[in-house]
């Protein structure tokens, strides 16, 4: 570890050239085909996929170091994780091209791998806590879930059962007993302490406060045997010092559907009913007040309402005036968790939050090596059975160029007073104060939304705008909005002239939380199919919208001349892959004409 330092300032020096790569830098559609060839693995990384793998590390030292100085974890031949990158980033602050000549690392790198090798196994398939993004100096970082007792005692047997099949989970528990009476059983009645004891420690040590679990399982069970466990059903609760949420969303399996409904995410809503599936949506309420969500019916929502909302909330988290880190885990921490890691990423740098002199090709690189190819995602395995996860990841980008998902949006109004003098976030903790707490791991649900729209909960953002608004204005609010008072808490019905007819396509579409798509991409479609070619408006882009839309018709042109869409076959309309090539081949001519403009 003692060149980790020296590498990591080096890289970072020559790579903030504003210029062009070197030819020799591999491209997207190289990444993607090496992607869709194997699954990345740190222990194979030599022969001819091996430079290549080599070449796609060094470009996302350099990408990073465009913006950041780090210090770099060594993870040769995946001595730590095999399904981690070889040189592990930690970003340690944002730099300025002069601090990147005197860089000084602020971290202990020996002693940050000596606490990383005693809690990896803490976790699935040692898929320890690792930080990858760095915003308003907190760490957002990913994992797997935690690790049965099952795993610590064989993880050679359960490598033995499970390597060939690519299942995204862990082999753990062989009888449906508990942690504790299987450390009784192995005579080793401290094992979960001192093993979860030192993930806690990296947890306190990179200044995580907030763990968002995605698991729709309280512990996931396969075969008819428990498999793995999480921090929300630890019985000891070592994790109680932490704000706990347990927001389930559906695993890589689901996306089959998406794929089999020929690409099309709106109205796709999972089965909550299904045996299986029993972790139910628990979030603290003073996260949640100033969202204008309706949690309770987190149930009913389709996949773009259900992404759109968590999105937001972990937004909202990110960018709060708490100094403290947040992570994002599934299972194995390789399907939905680089999912969102991706969605954030892509989000705060839309804003020029993060990442702030990369170009949008180059984030999209970035995001598609580190946070998905490097990190293990099985891309060969979920093609294979059609589990589309990656491409719904960066076609859904559509779906969060509005100005709502902004976190410089959400910080404005967080700070924004009231005629009392108080702020939103002044308000979410009287409340909090007022209700108690409702993160309580004993309770059986923990939903923190109020009912009445007269009540504390019915206080929103859009309210305290108009607090400061003219009589005209908020006159024409209540008039819009005195129909349902209800809709003010939760989920506001569209207006009738957001719902275009036909014949008018030149409006300016709106991103919207609803199942319908018509507009959700910055383009108004005259047909009610997904699929069809959109029709450029007139209204400009806002920097946000046309960030994103850039990043998505790269990722579709590269992706459709490297791994191609997978259409659903037999299809109804009867020519659902010619939809696809048109789709994908209109993106790309609409991306290509308006970057030359």
């Amino acid at each position: 570890m003692a060149g980790a330092r020296t590498a990591a300032a080096a890289s970072a020096g020559p790579s903030s050239s504003s210029g062009s790569p070197p030819p020799q830098v591999p491209g997207l559609g190289e990444l993607l085909e090496e992607f869709s060839r194997t699954q990345y693995r740190a222990k194979d990384c030599s022969g001819t996929g091996g430079s290549k793998v080599e070449r796609i590390e060094k470009r996302c030292l350099e990408l990073f170091g465009r913006d950041y100085c780090y210090s770099v974890i060594q993870n040769v031949n995946g001595e730590i994780c095999g399904h981690y990158p070889q040189r592990i980033v930690f970003l340690e602050y944002e730099s300025s091209e002069k601090e990147k000549d005197t860089f000084q690392s602020t971290v202990q790198v020996s002693k940050l791998q000596d606490l990383i090798y005693r809690s990896k196994m803490a976790r699935c398939r040692g898929r320890f806590v690792c930080p990858v993004i760095l915003f308003k100096g907190k760490h957002i970082c990913r994992s797997a879930t935690l690790a049965g007792w099952g795993e610590l005692y064989g993880r050679t047997g359960y490598n033995y059962i499970f390597s060939a099949g690519g299942v995204d989970d862990a082999w753990a528990d062989a009888e449906d007993v508990t942690e504790e009476d299987c450390a009784l059983r192995s005579s080793d009645t401290h094992l979960f302490d001192k093993v979860r004891g030192y993930d806690i420690k990296l947890l306190r040590y990179l200044s995580v406060k907030y763990i968002c679990d995605l698991m729709v399982e309280n512990k996931k069970v396969k075969f008819g045997v428990n498999v793995t466990s999480s921090e929300k059903v630890d019985k000891a609760q070592r994790y109680a010092d932490f704000t706990l949420l347990s927001v389930p969303y559906p695993g890589c399996e689901f996306f089959k559907e998406y794929k089999d409904r020929d690409y099309m995410a709106e109205g796709l809503i999972f089965n909550w009913k299904q045996d299986y599936v029993d972790a139910p949506l628990s979030i603290p309420d003073f996260l949640t007040c100033s969202l204008n969500i309706d949690w309770s019916r987190y149930q009913s929502w389709d996949l773009v309402q259900q992404t759109q909302n968590y999105l937001k909330l972990l937004l909202s988290i990110v960018s709060s005036d708490d100094d403290s880190g947040l992570l994002v885990h599934c299972i194995s921490g390789w399907d939905r968790t680089p999912l969102f890691i991706s969605l954030l990423r892509l989000s705060l740098w839309a804003d020029g939050l993060i990442h702030t002199s990369l170009k949008p090709a180059e984030i999209l690189y970035l995001t598609v090596a580190y946070d998905w190819f490097l990190f293990g995602h099985m891309l060969v395995d979920r093609l294979s059975k059609g589990e589309e996860i990656f491409f719904f990841c960066f076609n859904f980008l559509k779906h969060i160029i509005s100005e709502e998902f902004s976190a410089l949006k959400m910080q404005r109004r967080k700070s924004l007073p009231t005629r009392d003098g108080f702020t939103v976030e002044d308000i979410c903790m009287l409340r909090r104060k007022d209700r108690g707490s409702t993160t309580s791991l004993g309770s059986d649900f923990s939903l923190v939304m109020e009912s009445s729209p007269g009540a504390a909960g019915s206080f929103t953002y859009e309210s305290v705008e108009l607090l400061s608004a003219g009589t005209q204005t908020q006159a024409a609010w209540r008039k819009s909005h005195s129909s349902s008072p209800q809709s003010v808490l939760w989920s506001r019905p569209q207006p009738p002239e957001d719902r275009l007819p036909p014949h008018q396509g030149l409006l300016e579409a709106r991103s919207s939380s609803s199942s319908s798509s018509n507009h959700s991409d910055g383009f108004f479609r005259t047909g009610s199919s997904p699929l069809e070619v959109p029709k450029p408006r007139l209204a400009a882009l806002s920097e946000r919208e046309s960030r994103l839309q850039e990043v998505r018709s790269a990722f579709l042109a590269a992706y459709s001349s490297t791994v191609g869409l997978r259409a659903a076959a037999p299809s109804p309309s009867g020519a659902i892959g010619g939809l696809l090539e048109q789709f994908v081949r209109g993106v790309v001519l609409r991306g290509t004409s308006s970057s030359a403009l």
